[in-house]
């Protein structure tokens, strides 16, 4: 973690690596992925900035997105988590997609106006 601007220190968060940061609402929190678990840290930055000791808040499937950008967001009270879900493809779906085109001249061919 770095200072945004300008010149500052470094802080080790995790050990144990991760990916996908994003920081509480209130600035004293921050979470991330390590694999398929959840992970938050408490930050305080006051006298000195000072990370906690990381938490595993849950575990649950790890759906990249493939972006390098988080896969969920955080409640602005910190209680709930809204993550992205890899859409799982069923054995027979539809892979194709039929346009109609002209479909008011169909519609009036099949419904005629009521006099």
């Amino acid at each position: 973690m770095q200072p945004f601007p300008g010149p500052g220190g470094k802080w080790l968060i995790s050990s144990e690596g991760g990916i996908a940061p994003v920081w509480a609402r209130n600035g004293r929190e921050l979470f991330y992925r390590n694999g398929p678990a959840m992970m938050a840290v408490d930050i305080t930055t006051q006298p000195v900035f000072r990370a906690g000791t990381p938490r595993r808040l849950f575990e649950g499937p790890n759906y990249p997105t493939g972006t390098g950008r988080a896969d969920y967001d955080i409640s602005p009270d910190g209680e709930r988590f809204l993550m992205l879900k890899e859409e799982q493809q069923q054995q027979g779906a539809l892979t194709q997609i039929h346009v109609v085109l002209n479909w008011f001249e169909e519609l009036r061919r099949r419904v005629p106006a009521a006099r």
